[in-house]
């Protein structure tokens, strides 16, 4: 009965966490394999319906329903599934099997097995699939531990049964060791897997919520708060000898708002936006600083590189087509680029990169700026654009 009041108290947790965040389907799924396991075990206990075949066909369905659940529902999380005709099929072979060795070939023993190790290769296939949260953050590779841990443990425990006939009776099972560590065990692995699944999707509604704090609604990259924390995590860990930044401010875009309305300007970042985030490395990092202004910070990059990364970036948007600013419309736009310095925290690197930034904006637009780079066919620090 306690097994049966856990399972209800976990039930209540899986569905209340659900209401937190609707989007995670996958709570149902670990909310509605509670009750069923604690069906079964009333069923079990209760004698319901009467009948030992009719009982063990009954309560072994409800149990291997809610042992798929739960192994769905952790499936789920991750993005993938066994699939509802393989669920079926599992469920359907249970009972056959089960039905089979009661009123076919009698043998509780052979029951015994069937679930067990049919229980154990689900979860073991369960865990088989999610091998990459072993790679994860910390609370993945606790989850997957876990649940390979549960996977395994209906293994040895049946070996408690060798030496029992074939059909032993249920006052028998219920006083045998094989009986007592098999609800030792639910009590114990159970119990670390619910609080490993609650765990995980705690930590995801958190890293949803952090996520969007830190992502720019319109354009879909990072805001500026997201980019300086980042920055700043990578300038903290002494990583910080070869790396650059560049700015980037669409030119006139207060008149592509004046003349072709807020609608087109919101299209124009988006565009410039995903822009920036395609060609950019894996490594990088991509914002919209604010405004019509964005930011790239490059790892293991120079001043040169960084330079050079810019007038790709400037030439690539020049050379753009942006249907919304109508037949021949053009847009541009400025970059100012330079390394980090040694002695560099985040606002005198900042504060360089402005200054860049407003150097190409005043020299014309259109244009990159940069003490520390030249380009090769140029004798100055600021390219022309070229026509």
């Amino acid at each position: 009965m306690i097994i049966t009041g856990l399972s209800l108290v976990f039930s209540v947790a899986f569905i209340c966490a659900w209401h937190v965040d609707r989007r995670r389907v996958y709570l149902v799924l670990l909310g509605v394999a509670c009750p069923l396991f604690a069906l079964g075990a009333l069923s079990q206990a209760l004698g319901i319906p009467p009948g030992d075949g009719a009982n063990a066909v009954v309560s072994g369905a409800l149990y291997t329903a809610a042992v798929l659940s739960i192994a769905e529902g952790i499936l789920w999380r991750s993005g993938k599934s066994f699939g509802l005709r393989t669920d079926i099929l599992i469920l359907l072979a249970f009972v056959i099997s089960l039905a089979f060795f009661y009123y076919g070939y009698r043998s509780l023993l052979t029951r015994i097995y069937i679930q067990n190790f049919g229980y154990g290769f689900i979860f073991l296939a369960a865990a088989f699939k999610l091998t990459s949260l072993a790679r994860g953050g910390r609370v993945d590779r606790v989850l997957f531990w876990v649940l390979l841990a549960f996977a395994l443990h209906f293994f040895p425990r049946t070996v408690l049964t060798i030496g029992f006939p074939a059909d032993f009776g249920r006052d028998a099972l219920a006083h045998s060791m094989f009986w007592q560590a098999l609800r030792l065990s639910l009590a114990v692995l159970a119990c670390g897997l619910v609080m490993a699944i609650l765990a995980a999707a705690v930590t995801d509604v958190i890293e949803d919520l952090r996520r969007e704090r830190d992502i720019d609604a319109l354009t879909g990259i990072l805001n500026r708060r997201g980019f300086e924390e980042r920055v700043a995590v990578y300038m903290r860990a002494g990583r910080r000898r070869v790396a650059a930044l560049i700015f980037c401010d669409i030119d006139q875009f207060k008149a592509i708002n004046d003349i072709h309305g807020h609608d087109v300007g919101d299209e124009i970042l988006r565009d410039v936006g995903q822009m920036l985030a395609a060609l950019a490395r894996e490594r990088d990092i991509v914002s919209r600083f604010g405004g019509e202004e964005f930011a790239v910070f490059l790892p293991d990059t120079n001043a040169q590189e960084a330079f050079e990364c810019a007038e790709r970036l400037r030439i690539a948007i020049e050379a753009r087509d942006f249907p919304a600013l109508g037949v021949g419309g053009r847009l541009t736009a400025s970059f100012g680029v330079s390394a980090i310095k040694p002695d560099d925290d985040w606002s005198s690197l900042y504060k360089r990169v402005d200054a860049e930034l407003y150097r190409a904006k005043r020299a014309g637009r259109n244009r990159t700026a940069s003490h520390e780079a030249r380009h090769p066919s140029a004798e100055g620090d600021l390219i022309e654009p070229q026509h």
